[in-house]
């Protein structure tokens, strides 16, 4: 499932960024406030070869919010597949799919080291089916090796935990694989410091509650401190980065949230890690009928699981385990809404940021489900029933009827090539590189459709400066196409529909009139402008 129509979605604005640093460029590589033809988009997109890492690390220090290593690893991946070829997007895709299924082992040893290996093996086939996961994992960006990553940090917390209430003491290599996990991470994602916040406060609560009867308690502090100094000091070099990212505009697209929108986007959150039905862009009565199967399943799931975690709750063996999983999910959750009413910034608004907490919640429910080993037929129906309707939901994803790319690229193109034999420019009016890589994403989806049309297309990028006017004036400015009509759609984040001018000038030679029938917004607001030749005009 997760290599399977690796290409069928359109790029969007993330991963048209993560193309931009994995190849090798940066920002400097798009042509922009220059008027490009169709068959010039591609050439964008190809690999540079003979860049380092620290390269890529400056490139993404400059220009991005990100840690570099996935980037640098994505391009020695591609390096390895060139030349990329017509299929460069499945190939950009595909690390992530490779990082998706290697988690699925990861849950495996998971729950076989704190539970049993029937629940590693159920944790690991629910992740398998999961529509969150596949989701994650068709994407090219760094989710699916993060998530990996806390998979594996995880394992280790729980050694630790089995570790501390043993006559033996914690192994000299149990800590240093915890220094060497969580600095990986974190040179992989900035949200793996919530992941190692939350393992350090979740063995300061079990030391806190089991104090006396853990063996050489002043041993297991002393790994405790010296594990995470060993992990500040190995990241260091990238913390001032990482303090100058926090402040970049980049971030400024998240929300400043209500009381109330967070609670239950984080609640639909956890739904999508088992069951995603179309919703989107459907027809009304599909929306009704997938939104009350999907409520009705969440009632279900809640129920039939609660009866479980009850078992594994009172189980002295899986007790620990479970404290230790329950503990480090709340504090992930907690950390999650002290960024949303504290910082303000409405993370919960991208379900792919449960990344961070997943694995733990999937190595629950696997947990859960295999707490009776006796197996009865009810508990058989519940898993049977689970594990099908996750691998139907990540049917849908694959097939994109669920968890459509933000911002649609794929729409977008369409409305805009309605006309595919009339002349077509689009020109995208950006204010940063953001906006540039929401330009590429349409871009390509345009690129697509009308790669085998004869009728001229052309794609502009024209800067927002000193403001919104400069747009139009630059328009004006072009050379005369050898066009007597045009579509002309214009992309401007950040305005509203009525700043939008009545008339237009494309060069001298046409003259453009807004059509106000076709506006509309998906993230964005895009407009199309009816343009003609003046003489072609006093014909008619």
């Amino acid at each position: 499932m997760r290599f399977s129509n690796l290409d069928l979605k359109p790029l969007w604005l993330d991963e048209v960024i993560t193309a931009t640093f994995s190849l090798g460029k940066n920002y400097q590589a798009f042509p922009l406030d220059v008027v490009l033809p169709l068959d010039k988009l591609s050439d964008v997109f190809t690999y540079q070869q003979g860049v380092s890492c620290p390269q890529i690390a400056e490139n993404i220090a400059s220009q991005s919010t990100h840690p570099p290593l996935f980037f640098c690893l994505l391009y020695n991946w591609l390096g390895w597949m060139t030349p990329l070829g017509e299929n460069w997007v499945v190939k950009l895709r595909s690390l992530s799919a490779v990082f998706g299924i290697v988690a699925i082992a990861v849950m495996y040893a998971i729950n076989s080291l704190a539970f049993s290996r029937s629940a590693g093996l159920m944790a690991s086939a629910i992740m398998a089916v999961s529509p969150f996961a596949v989701y994650l994992s068709q994407e090219a960006r760094h989710y699916t090796l993060p998530m990996m990553l806390i998979s594996a940090s995880l394992w280790v917390l729980l050694r630790i935990q089995r570790d501390i209430f043993q006559p033996q003491r914690v192994k000299l290599w149990v800590w240093l694989l915890w220094v060497v996990v969580h600095t990986i991470s974190l040179y992989v994602h900035y949200f793996c410091i919530l992941a190692l916040i939350a393992e350090i406060g979740t063995l300061v609560l079990l030391m806190g509650w089991y104090g006396r009867k853990i063996i050489k308690p002043a041993q297991v502090w002393l790994g405790v401190i010296l594990s995470n100094i060993g992990v500040a000091i190995v990241f260091f070099p990238w913390l001032l980065v990482m303090l100058s990212h926090a402040n970049r505009a980049e971030t400024n697209w998240i929300a400043t949230p209500d009381y109330f929108t967070p609670l239950y986007q984080t609640i639909i959150s956890w739904l999508l890690m088992v069951i995603v039905l179309p919703l989107e862009g459907q027809p009304l009565p599909v929306v009704i009928i997938s939104a009350l199967l999907t409520i009705g399943f969440a009632i279900w799931l809640v129920r039939h699981l609660s009866q479980g975690f009850k078992h594994l709750w009172q189980t002295p063996k899986t007790h620990l385990p479970t404290i230790t999983l329950l503990s480090f999910t709340a504090i992930v959750l907690l950390e999650f809404l002290a960024i949303v009413y504290l910082l303000k910034k409405d993370i919960t608004s991208a379900p792919r940021y449960s990344f961070v907490y997943y694995p733990a919640v999937c190595a629950l429910i696997g947990a859960i489900l295999t707490s009776n080993h006796q197996f009865t037929v009810k508990t058989k129906r519940t898993i049977i029933i689970i594990l099908l309707t996750s691998c139907l939901s990540s049917i849908f994803i694959i097939n994109n009827l669920g968890l459509k790319k933000p911002f649609e690229p794929e729409k977008v193109a369409r409305i805009m090539n309605q006309e595919p034999a009339k002349p077509l420019m689009v020109v995208m009016a950006y204010s940063g590189y953001q906006d540039v890589a929401l330009g590429w994403s349409f871009a390509l989806e345009i690129q697509d459709i009308r790669n085998n049309n004869i009728e001229p297309t052309h794609i502009a990028f024209f800067q927002q400066s000193p403001n919104w006017q400069a747009v139009w004036q630059k328009l004006s400015q072009l050379p005369s196409p050898q066009v007597s009509q045009l579509n002309l759609w214009v992309i401007a984040p950040g305005i509203k529909r009525r700043d939008y001018p009545p008339q237009a000038q494309v060069s001298p030679a046409l003259n453009c009139n807004i059509d106000t029938t076709q506006h509309y917004r998906i993230g964005v607001p895009y407009q199309l402008y009816r343009c003609i030749t003046p003489n072609v005009n006093r014909g008619a």
